[in-house]
């Protein structure tokens, strides 16, 4: 039922839209907001519209940036041999905060999952297959995909399709908990399973 008038109601329906967001939780979130001061609303809806829109995806790693290339595949302090695939930018992220880890990523945007019709035409698997075939600096490549169903589902399908090229693959040791994701992860737990990561091919 419609208790608060349709301003309120309709900010209440599209806040539980959000992942994780419950209604109870919406409504609180909706509250806060409106007893805010106005510029601060102002501030947060701006944030929210200048993320979508100027938020693009890096033309080499296809991780979330700013520019065309993202500061990561700039920096000439990476190690260009080494490419470390994740799924999300958040993974990516996890992996950062570890400082252990000083090559350059690949994110996939997702993992293979028939179950929700998304196959490797809807990730970004082809744009990796390009990268290799076409840098023949590369030396090793870090399977980092999520140690559940899909994530290693998709880690094997990616080890299929570049066996032929004459570098090394390798997959994070499983420290990483079974059915967790990355981004939940804690920084000492990411750089062990970096460290003990094991040979595919």
């Amino acid at each position: 039922m419609n208790f608060y008038g349709n301003s309120l109601t309709i900010l209440i329906e599209e806040l539980a839209k959000l992942p994780s967001i419950g209604n109870k939780s919406a409504q609180r979130l909706a509250f806060h907001i409106i007893s805010l001061p106005e510029e601060k609303v102002l501030s947060l809806s701006s944030a929210i519209i200048n993320a979508k829109k100027n938020i693009k995806h890096c033309s080499i790693c296809h991780n979330i940036s700013d520019n065309d290339i993202c500061h990561i595949c700039k920096s000439s302090k990476r190690n260009k041999n080494i490419i470390m695939i994740v799924e999300d930018s958040r993974d990516m992220a996890a992996y950062e905060r570890t400082r252990e880890f000083k090559g350059l990523y690949h994110v996939l945007h997702g993992s293979i999952s028939p179950m929700h019709g998304i196959g490797p035409d809807e990730i970004k698997i082809k744009e990796l297959v390009t990268r290799v075939g076409t840098n023949d600096n590369i030396e090793e490549i870090i399977l980092a995909t999520n140690p559940n169903v899909e994530g290693e589902a998709t880690a094997m399908y990616i080890v299929k399709l570049l066996k032929h090229f004459d570098i090394k693959i390798s997959r994070i040791a499983h420290g990483v908990p079974v059915g967790s994701d990355l981004e939940y992860i804690d920084e000492i737990t990411l750089a062990r399973a970096l460290e003990g990561r094991l040979k595919v091919n």
